[in-house]
């Protein structure tokens, strides 16, 4: 994944750029970068790791050897980003969001004759670098994007600041993620994430449209191409990886997980699997308010039965070791005795992606006292890997723990099943739940339906994205 942060100013806006994209930091945890434009100077940049240390105190000394009236900012959990680059439009910073899946035909196709580019590890391509290079192909921004929307498979969200100072946004070309203006006296903001320009004085102006085009100054926003007709937003931004002040084509995100969890209280109630429960529990933080949707709505108590200590550890997905990982998500966890010992436990977690860490908190909250220890899902098991965000760093579909039972109870031919093992009314799908539930040691497990967690977001389905569960493009 990744967010971006940008502002066109009449007045410096380092400061604000600074703390506006690190707002986007629960976006990436691998690189961050800031490009500026200063009219005497020109355009500069800086990119820095930020997998050990976080944005802020990484950008510190940033405010000392840069400044300028427009700015934009990246996280990034991939390229180093924004990226520099010449050409005959001009010289100009961009950074991209989303995955390109076709690189390498791209790059064959169009590219074959046009230079070289920087391999990453392991040989791939910048992304970054090759949607400039495409869209330097065109006579200008508008039409190189365009070209770009058109002959990229997956996903591009586009931020340029351009060397006069002025900012061009593009959205997606289905809007699987938002872009956000927002507007005050000094100039314009654009931000993934609204609360991060609403914080920093900005009032909303508007969401861009899927595949929508906009030159940005001072003076105001100019469409360069119009919204398209189809969109398919990420579901899972409202249900993981969006953050809970934030609202998407108008739906909260914080609402929409209370929603969502007593939905699931109702589906238990309605089956009559409601578990003997002393606590309903939320894994923190992205599961805690579906856990308070499903305590409300069942009124069960709802309680903190463990506390992350987060001021000297780092997220528990930064490490590329998988050890790693869960190593420091058991420092992480800090137990409150009274409301684990000797208790029946029901967990709510936003997914279930490859169930390590999640056994690795099971075992934990038994090792700490529970009797019994329950699951919920907030959305369906993940079948497929996303092919469109990066949001998984799953190398393979089998590292996902419910494919993996599936093969398992069932060979390869299982595989072609999937409706039926989503389905928990069916007994492809009882069976499933009960072998994870056995794999991870929980008293029981259920997930949200796919249309509980459509009914949540309250959009209609053919404008969402539901790839990474039901594998429909």
């Amino acid at each position: 994944m990744g967010g971006y942060f940008g502002i066109v100013s009449k007045q410096d806006c380092m400061e604000d750029v600074f703390f506006g994209t690190d707002y986007h930091s629960h976006l990436g945890t691998r690189r961050a970068g800031i490009a500026v434009y200063d009219p005497e100077i020109g355009l500069q940049r800086q990119i820095h790791s930020i997998q050990t240390t976080p944005f802020r105190a990484r950008f510190k000394g940033i405010f000392e050897e840069m400044g300028g009236t427009s700015a934009i900012g990246c996280i990034s959990d991939f390229y180093p980003q924004p990226l520099l680059i010449r050409s005959k439009l001009g010289t100009y910073a961009i950074c991209v969001t989303g995955a390109v899946n076709n690189a390498d035909e791209l790059v064959d196709t169009y590219l074959a004759d046009g230079g070289h580019f920087d391999a990453m590890t392991g040989g791939g391509v910048n992304v970054t670098e090759l949607v400039g290079a495409l869209i330097n192909l065109k006579n200008d921004f508008a039409q190189g994007i365009r070209f770009v929307q058109q002959q990229v498979e997956g996903t591009a969200s586009i931020l340029i600041l351009k060397d006069d100072g002025s900012l061009i946004a593009a959205r997606d070309k289905v809007g699987r993620l938002p872009i956000w203006i927002g507007k005050r006296e000094d100039g314009y903001s654009v931000s993934f994430e609204p609360f991060a320009h609403q914080k920093l004085g900005f009032e909303d102006e508007r969401e861009l449209g899927p595949g929508e085009i906009v030159h940005i100054t001072t003076e105001g926003v100019t469409t360069l191409a119009p919204a398209g007709e189809e969109m398919r937003m990420c579901a899972f931004l409202w249900s993981y990886y969006g953050f809970s002040t934030s609202a998407y084509e108008g739906v909260n995100v914080e609402l929409m997980r209370y929603r969502n969890g007593a939905l699931m209280a109702k589906q238990d109630n309605e089956k009559g699997t409601v578990a003997d429960v002393d606590y309903v529990c939320g894994m923190p933080d992205s599961g805690t308010p579906h856990a308070i949707g499903y305590a409300n709505e069942s009124h069960l108590p709802f309680a903190r039965a463990y506390i992350k200590y987060t001021p000297t550890w780092s997220r528990s997905f930064t490490p590329s070791k998988q050890s790693d990982r869960n190593r420091i998500a058991k420092m992480k966890q800090i137990p409150v005795p009274a409301l684990i010992e000797d208790k029946n436990l029901l967990l709510v977690d936003d997914s279930i992606v490859r169930g390590t860490q999640l056994k690795e908190t099971v075992d934990f909250l038994y090792e700490s006292g529970a009797r019994t220890v329950h699951m919920r899902s907030a959305c369906p098991p993940i079948m497929f890997n996303c092919k469109y965000l990066n949001f998984s760093r799953s190398n393979s579909e089998m590292d996902l723990i419910a494919r993996r039972t599936i093969v398992e109870l069932e060979g390869e031919e299982g595989l072609a099943y999937l409706d039926e093992y989503c389905d928990g009314n069916t007994q492809r799908g009882k069976n499933l739940r009960a072998a994870m539930a056995e794999k991870l040691h929980l008293g029981s497990l259920d997930f949200q339906s796919l249309e509980g967690v459509i009914e949540a977001i309250g959009i209609e389905p053919c404008k969402l994205c539901t790839y990474c569960w039901n594998g429909k493009e």
